[in-house]
C-alpha cells in the first residue's frame, strides 16, 4: 500500500488488526507503451540491480505508468535510474 502518512496508516491498520511493516520504494516513471516494462526491466539488468519487488501502478499526476520498486539500495538505484533517463516521482498523488 502506498500511502502519503505513513504514522497515520500504521496506526490505522495496527488499530485495524493488521501487521504490517514499512519499505522504502522508489518510483520510476515509464512509458504506456508495449514493452515499457521490459524495456525498464532490461536497464536494471544491465545495472546489475536486483530487485525485491516491482510493481506497476499509475499516476494521477502524470498520467503514466509507474513501476514501484523495492531494491537495498534505493538512493542508488535512483540515480542510475535518472541517469538513464527515467523520470524518479517523489509523489503519486
Amino acid at each position: 500500500m502506498l500511502v502519503s502518512d505513513t504514522d497515520a496508516a500504521l496506526r490505522c491498520m495496527h488499530t485495524a488488526g493488521y501487521l504490517c511493516h514499512v519499505d522504502t520504494v522508489a518510483a520510476a516513471e515509464i512509458g504506456d507503451e508495449c514493452g515499457s516494462l521490459n524495456a525498464l526491466l532490461d536497464t536494471l539488468d544491465r545495472g546489475n540491480v536486483n530487485l525485491d519487488y516491482l510493481y506497476v501502478t499509475y499516476s494521477s499526476l502524470s498520467k503514466r505508468p509507474v513501476a514501484i520498486l523495492r531494491t537495498q539500495d534505493i538512493m542508488e538505484v535512483e540515480g542510475f535510474l535518472q541517469a538513464k533517463g527515467y523520470n524518479m516521482l517523489e509523489r503519486l498523488d
